[in-house]
């Protein structure tokens, strides 16, 4: 690390369980426009470098530790930008081949922040609580999705509402009220997600683990207390401080985004291709054509000829 990483740790405040969570929800994002050009000391200034209690470590995030303050690990930024780069790069590429990201951050401090980035991006995410099965058991969420929808048709229809008892109208709108809550980020969802970006593994460790036993590689925040192992893309970032989250998360939106981008440019050259392709054809066809329709009045000429003759 350089002499001006380290000098930048002696600044820092012992911090508080106050301050590692909710004292953050009003963070604002001093950022560049480009969410993908990070810098050490937007990392710095969000706190992404203050991991766990040393006590609470695993042993497997020693890589990416810096080293130990006031009792709480360090992690190194240099790290967690190189990684947050390689990953970036890795889901850009998988957005752009027309696949979906799932987004999962049950945690309350992750919640808003995930939602909206999830929804501003179109993807899928998951911020109440992960059903067991949910990827290794999707054609019964599937199942759970078209009740949902078919709840919410029978409820706009006034004629059937007209015929339900107030008890039976209650209990449907308590029941579409539930699913909507627990599945309405995936509503959309009609096949598995290519990828899945994790906030906390060890709190999601089932939906890591369901991923991993179907092949999915997993995109996750990583902190000193976790196994980087578990994943495929292991971000060292503080994953219980707002300010932390959302500086990470926006880093991966803005990479889907550009992803996103980069797909809809490809259509559009590829159609582009197309119409050039078929007006080539349509050109070569004409002028393949133009000499026979030539040749025929000489034809005619040569046989009056004849005759006269």
């Amino acid at each position: 690390m350089s002499g001006a990483g380290s000098c930048a740790f002696q600044f820092f405040f012992k911090p508080t369980n106050e301050s590692r969570t909710k004292s953050f929800t009003t963070y604002d994002l001093r950022l560049t426009t480009k969410m993908a050009q990070l810098e050490y000391k937007d990392l710095l200034d969000a706190g992404v470098h203050f991991g766990h209690l040393t006590r609470k470590w695993d042993p497997r995030m020693a890589p990416y530790i810096f080293m130990e303050k006031n009792g709480i690990h360090i992690i190194d930024l240099n790290k967690t930008l190189a990684a947050l780069d390689e990953a970036s790069h890795a889901i850009k590429a998988t957005v752009r081949s027309g696949r979906k990201v799932m987004f999962v951050a049950t945690k309350k401090q992750a919640q808003e922040i995930v939602a909206e980035e999830a929804k501003r991006l179109i993807m899928p995410f998951v911020t109440e609580r992960w059903l067991g099965g949910m990827l290794t058991n999707f054609a019964t969420i599937r199942k759970l999705l078209k009740k949902m929808s078919t709840i919410e048709k029978m409820l706009k229809d006034e004629t059937t509402v007209s015929n339900l008892a107030k008890r039976e109208r209650l209990m449907m709108d308590r029941e579409r009220v539930k699913l909507e809550k627990l599945l309405g980020g995936v509503v959309d969802l009609t096949r598995l997600p290519a990828a899945l970006f994790v906030i906390d593994v060890k709190r999601e460790h089932i939906a890591v683990a369901e991923a991993k036993r179907l092949g999915i590689p997993v995109f996750a925040m990583c902190d000193t207390n976790s196994n980087p192992a578990l994943v495929d893309y292991a971000i060292p970032a503080n994953d219980d401080a707002y300010k932390s989250i959302s500086i990470i998360t926006l880093a991966i939106g803005k990479a889907i985004e550009e992803g996103l981008m980069e797909r809809k440019q490809d259509k559009d050259d590829a159609r582009l291709q197309e119409e050039e392709d078929a007006k080539r054809a349509e050109d070569t066809a004409t002028v393949a054509a133009a000499p026979i329709e030539a040749t025929a009045p000489i034809a005619a000429v040569v046989d009056e000829a004849a005759t006269e003759a």
